[in-house]
């Protein structure tokens, strides 16, 4: 009678077991699909940057090589003006160019830029090559100033206000909607006395 009291407790204790170990790796599962939908849905241009509203972090780059202006911390106050995170070997930063010799033309607004991680002479011959959009171009050779900005890569670029905070990031190429959409509107709002 011993022996039968000793199986039938132990009978939930194994479907208990079983259902844990068949049960854990469905929840799982589920869990991680629901992350991964979520994600799906979600903008890569829109991260949330923790950046916004806050000062640009203190910088010095010297120019672009054959410029003569280099970009700094200092240069970023005063009026409003956008920054422009490129590369010569990077293809997107191709795409959006035209945007900004657009922008240049129009002269809404100093446009400056920060050549990440590029050999000298390729950033030089990128600029000669497709035009120059840039008020004061800082090479950041080793990628430091970008790591402060908070770049994810490139292209991203940033609107800064008079007061030198950073007041939008675009993560991406620009596009003709989103400087239409938030990009132009955001910095005439900015300029506004």
């Amino acid at each position: 009678m011993n022996t039968e009291t000793v199986v039938i407790s132990s009978a939930p204790k194994r479907r208990s077991t079983a259902r844990l170990r068949y049960g854990l790796p469905i929840i799982v599962f589920a869990a991680l699909a629901l992350m991964l939908a979520w994600a799906l849905n979600r903008d890569p241009h829109r991260i949330p940057s923790a950046l916004i509203g806050q000062s640009v972090s203190q910088f010095t780059l010297p120019p672009v090589k054959g410029r003569m202006l280099g970009l700094s911390s200092t240069d970023l106050k005063g009026e409003v003006s956008l920054v422009n995170v490129f590369a010569s070997w990077c293809v997107e930063c191709r795409a959006e160019h035209p945007l900004l010799l657009r922008m240049k033309n129009e002269a809404l607004v100093p446009i400056h830029g920060l050549n990440y991680k590029d050999a000298p002479d390729d950033a030089a011959k990128w600029l000669d090559t497709f035009g120059d959009p840039y008020t004061r171009t800082g090479a950041d050779l080793n990628g430091r100033a970008a790591i402060d900005w908070g770049v994810y890569g490139v292209p991203e670029t940033f609107v800064i206000s008079r007061q030198g905070r950073i007041a939008y990031k675009q993560i991406g190429p620009l596009t003709q909607a989103v400087l239409e959409s938030e990009i132009i509107p955001l910095i005439r709002r900015l300029q506004q006395p």
